[in-house]
């Protein structure tokens, strides 16, 4: 039983060291000769005309963040489309109750206006 352990541990060591070693040696290695042409701003490899700091209006992240959501819901729900014959009832039950609660937050969204572009 330890050296199932024991193997997690070496692989934990593994996924925070190799990452770190190569942070390191990049930083070290990496050449260092900024130029006004490289630490320029563009955008698109167009010059930027004005201020480049720009705030997007917080609406656009939260239609990020409920594309996000139904996204996440499609991947949940694939599987159970795929395996609808072999289910039973308390399986459907749950889908059908999560389809629901997704809906009803959808509805919700739309009532508070979140989905309108103005």
């Amino acid at each position: 039983m330890l050296t199932q352990y024991g193997f997690i541990l070496i692989l934990s060591i593994f996924a925070f060291v190799l990452p770190a070693v190569a942070v390191v040696l990049g930083w070290l290695l990496g050449p260092r000769r900024p130029d006004p042409i490289k630490t320029a701003t563009y955008e698109s490899g167009v010059e930027t005309i004005g201020d480049t700091w720009v705030q997007f209006r917080a609406q656009y992240y939260l239609i990020g963040l409920i594309f996000l959501i139904f996204d996440v819901e499609i991947i949940f729900l694939f599987p159970i489309a795929l395996a609808y014959a072999q289910l039973n009832l308390f399986a459907v039950l749950a889908a059908i109750t999560f389809v629901l609660i997704l809906t009803l937050g959808l509805f919700l969204e739309w009532r508070k206006g979140a989905l309108e572009w103005n």
